[in-house]
């Protein structure tokens, strides 16, 4: 059976597009899920992992008005992490996320368990919200792979 990382792979192959990603809190976990597949070197760039609001600025794009608007676990910030990350790491497509994992760090508005995940391809940046019912590790694990099934997707429809 062929894994998630492993589609992928093949589908970025066959479009010849590269990969990069930009991940809160996951904390790397997507890129070293799409680096589990051998050769995976030949389309993915690499990744930020930008925990702090300040890696987000300097590294990612983010704009620090975005962040004083809508907060770090936004879909907005998501979007531009998505974005900034492919401009800076040179790649076609990258994917990104932002949450609250728990325990803790919750709001009234932004429960734990809450992430978005970005996309930015060509000119397009888009954002999808989930909401996690599991622990801290298991809401990392459930944002990374729905990122990734996101990423099989979008990839899978490209023409």
């Amino acid at each position: 059976m062929v894994s998630l990382e492993q589609e992928i792979g093949e589908l970025l192959r066959a479009k010849k597009l590269s990969l990069a990603t930009v991940e809160s809190a996951t904390g790397g976990l997507i890129a070293w899920m799409i680096t589990t597949v051998p050769g995976s070197s030949d389309y993915f760039k690499g990744s930020i992992v930008s925990y702090s609001n300040q890696v987000k600025i300097k590294l990612a794009g983010v704009k620090l008005e975005t962040l004083e608007k809508h907060g770090a676990v936004s879909p907005q910030v998501a979007g531009e992490m998505a974005a900034g990350g492919k401009k800076a790491l040179g790649a076609d497509i990258c994917v990104s996320d932002t949450g609250i994992a728990g325990p803790g760090g919750e709001t009234p508005d932004k429960p734990a368990g809450l992430f978005y995940i970005g996309l930015a391809h060509g000119r397009n940046t888009m954002s999808q919200k989930h909401l996690f019912r599991g622990d801290r590790e298991e809401n990392r694990q459930s944002a990374a792979i729905a990122a990734l099934s996101w990423l099989r997707d979008y990839l899978a429809c490209l023409k």
